[in-house]
């Protein structure tokens, strides 16, 4: 029955699920708990839009600032049809984790807009972006909030932000947003930054694990921009990409798909079916095949309690936010597949955009192989410390994540203490 999909648990109830576990391997006392659990701020606003039409049409629109406490929120602000209040608390939640894992001066936000942007027009997106931006003006800021590109938001969404909120202040503030195009104070690297991040956190677990990355079968779940970036490192140091999906379609080639040629035809095509020397399988095929390493890079819930059985990976990088459920998580760690949690795993786009704010800042910019030096160095680092409480507590890599993040905000919120 349709009623009892919606009230099964959501991403949200994940979300505390994975922190109370940690909380209780911390041995968290209540009152820090409390405090540094539940989200600071949540803003939902109604979206007049005039469209092309002449009709208005009023959108949802949500943002939720997490946690302050180490910093200005940080996080994307996604356009997508099923977009909810529980999501974008999910996903701020995160944020605070992934940015304290990383160790980078933020706290958690996201922001997201419940509407088809594959059904509406550019000038549309634009004047819904300008309108949400102009909701949430109260909140954003380079020392308050500062939102970024998530799905189906890109450079250009964010340059339109930007503009909004700089046209209200009388002054340029390219601060306000990372992941803006480069001509607006964008990063260099800062477009291939979450694929790059997945690549590092991939080579330090075949390290660990000793199993060489040439040679290595990959399955990639989702083939935008995190999951194509990645597949491209991984090819060019001469893993085997066996399968490849997007939301049209999987294809599968035992031998290995040709990534550069693939990465040509989703562009001429706009997806990944009917790309050559390769067959169609079922999004259960893909996630069942025997392979080395398996790459989720799609939305929430991918690998659930029903399906986490045939998966024969053994390790999985999670490039997506919340692709694997806690039931999931059970599965597969006692099958003993080796993961490497979202908040570790994809925390290379927001590493990359705390270099771009820096940068914004400082108004002075780095050349790419710095950005990708200093991202490989802070990736590297953060998998050594998470790796490090996973062998010395004996917990799961994503509880050890947690651990991680939450003591990091813990700590200061303790010092910061309590106002007033």
């Amino acid at each position: 029955m349709p009623i009892t999909a919606v009230v099964e648990k959501n991403a949200y109830d994940a979300a505390m699920e994975n922190f109370d576990l940690a909380a209780d391997a911390l041995e968290l006392d209540d009152d820090v708990r409390s405090m540094i659990k539940y989200p600071e701020r949540i803003l939902t606003v109604v979206l007049p839009v005039r469209m092309d039409n002449g009709k208005i049409h009023c959108f949802q629109g949500f943002r939720v600032q997490h946690s302050t406490a180490r910093g200005p929120a940080k996080g994307g602000i996604r356009y997508h049809p099923n977009v909810t209040v529980d999501e974008v608390k999910a996903l701020a939640t995160w944020m605070t984790w992934k940015c304290a894992v990383v160790n980078i001066p933020f706290g958690g936000g996201k922001g997201g807009v419940t509407c088809n942007p594959k059904k509406m027009s550019l000038v549309e997106i634009e004047r819904l972006t300008r309108r949400y931006a102009s909701a949430i003006l109260p909140l954003i800021g380079p020392a308050q909030d500062i939102p970024a590109p998530d799905v189906y938001t890109n450079s250009q969404v964010m340059a339109w932000i930007m503009d909004t909120y700089s046209m209200t202040k009388g002054y340029p503030i390219p601060g306000v947003v990372t992941g803006k195009p480069i001509a607006l104070g964008g990063s260099l690297g800062r477009n291939e930054a979450t694929g790059r991040g997945v690549f590092n956190t991939l080579q330090s677990a075949c390290e660990h694990l000793q199993i060489p990355m040439k040679g290595a079968k990959v399955v990639v779940q989702g083939f935008g921009n995190a999951g194509s970036i990645a597949a491209q490192l991984l090819d060019s140091n001469q893993a085997c990409v066996i399968a490849v999906s997007d939301s049209k379609g999987c294809i599968y080639n035992r031998n290995g798909i040709d990534i550069p040629k693939l990465i040509l035809h989703k562009e001429k095509t706009g997806s990944v079916v009917g790309f050559p020397a390769s067959e169609s399988i079922t999004p259960e095929q893909l996630l069942s095949l025997e392979c080395e390493i398996l790459v989720p890079a799609a939305l929430e819930n991918a690998v659930q309690g029903e399906n986490a059985p045939s998966v024969r990976a053994k390790i999985i990088a999670e490039a997506a936010n919340g692709p694997l459920t806690p039931e999931a998580d059970r599965i597969l760690e006692a099958k003993g597949v080796f993961i490497i949690p979202d908040i570790l795993c994809n925390a290379g786009g927001v590493t990359v955009s705390y270099f771009e704010w820096v940068q914004d800042e400082q108004h002075l910019f780095w050349e790419a192989q710095d950005v990708y030096n200093r991202l490989e160095h802070v990736m590297k680092t953060s998998f050594s410390d998470v790796l490090k409480i996973h062998l010395v507590h004996k917990v799961g890599m994503r509880t050890a994540a947690n651990m991680l993040g939450i003591s990091r905000v813990a700590e200061a919120t303790k010092l910061r203490g309590l106002y007033p």
